[in-house]
């Protein structure tokens, strides 16, 4: 009898979160029956007695906001990736104990990219300064051999992306909130704004426009991911950028590397469709 492994994700709040039916779709797939996969709603208050509370038969964690800063002082190490940008996503319990955090956001926006054909970019424009921000900053440190322009709502944000720019080698220009518009006649604009945020800028999307990565999922797709294929863009969304970083935390949890992305991909999108259906009222 195999002995039972589980994993999580973590964070505050939980309940939307699309993790658990990737993952298990995913375990599904390489026949491993006695993983388990759950969520747990935990804030950064809980979250240093919910990790003493786990035994030997945990192999991993999933985490977001907003606990990808507070888990770093509970970790023995974590990667470079990680640390680059201060956040960590992926803890992995090793068989001597030891917890290793990493970062699986910024190599799955690299590869939602190269999926849709962004091997190198120019230029860049982001939407935001968040958390998400950063790791898009970080993503771009890969890929843009140009500047990139940051789009804030105030001069605080603006420091700290042109702080973030600085350490990861990013040529970052701040610009007004006011002038989103101007963002979207960029080769490559990636959007890190709540859902909402970006609404207004529909009619200001232009005729042939490049590359949207609107990190959203749900609602999918956004007006602005919309008014870009009405244009004939192309659109990578948050549901790519999802599949592409549980693909390389199921590799850390499992050691398997062989689970299909089609095969997440279409459990994302059947949650959601489901999800959608219910909000709506809608029976099968």
């Amino acid at each position: 009898m195999s002995t039972i492994r589980r994993a999580a994700v973590l964070g505050s709040p939980i309940a939307h979160s699309l993790s658990p039916v990737l993952h298990r779709a995913a375990y599904a797939e390489l026949g491993l029956t006695h993983w388990t996969y759950d969520r747990f709603e935990v804030d950064e208050a809980g979250l240093p007695s919910f990790i003493e509370g786990l035994d030997s038969t945990w192999a991993g964690l999933s985490l977001t906001m907003p606990l990808k800063r507070a888990v770093i002082p509970l970790l023995d190490s974590i990667s470079g990736t990680a640390s680059s940008v201060e956040a960590v996503n992926t803890v992995v319990f090793t068989e001597d104990g030891r917890r290793i955090g990493d970062n699986t956001d910024i190599p799955g926006m690299i590869a939602a990219l190269r999926e849709r054909g962004v091997e190198k970019t120019d230029s860049a424009a982001v939407l935001g300064a968040g958390a998400t921000a950063s790791s898009a900053l970080a993503a771009l440190a890969e890929i843009c051999t140009g500047p990139v322009s940051a789009y804030v709502r105030s001069k605080e944000r603006g420091q700290e992306m042109r702080g973030w720019g600085e350490r990861l080698g990013v040529d970052v220009r701040i610009s007004d909130w006011a002038e989103a518009g101007q963002a979207l006649h960029a080769p490559l604009v990636v959007a890190t704004t709540p859902a909402g945020a970006t609404d207004a800028l529909i009619d200001a999307v232009p005729d042939r426009p490049g590359v949207l990565f609107d990190v959203l999922y749900d609602p999918w797709p956004t007006p602005l991911a919309a008014a870009w294929w009405r244009r004939r863009g192309d659109v990578v969304g948050g549901l790519d950028l999802l599949v592409h970083q549980a693909l390389l935390q199921i590799s850390q949890f499992t050691g398997y590397s062989d689970t299909s992305i089609a095969t997440l991909r279409c459990a994302g999108s059947k949650a959601l469709e489901m999800a959608h259906s219910s909000k709506n009222g809608i029976n099968d």
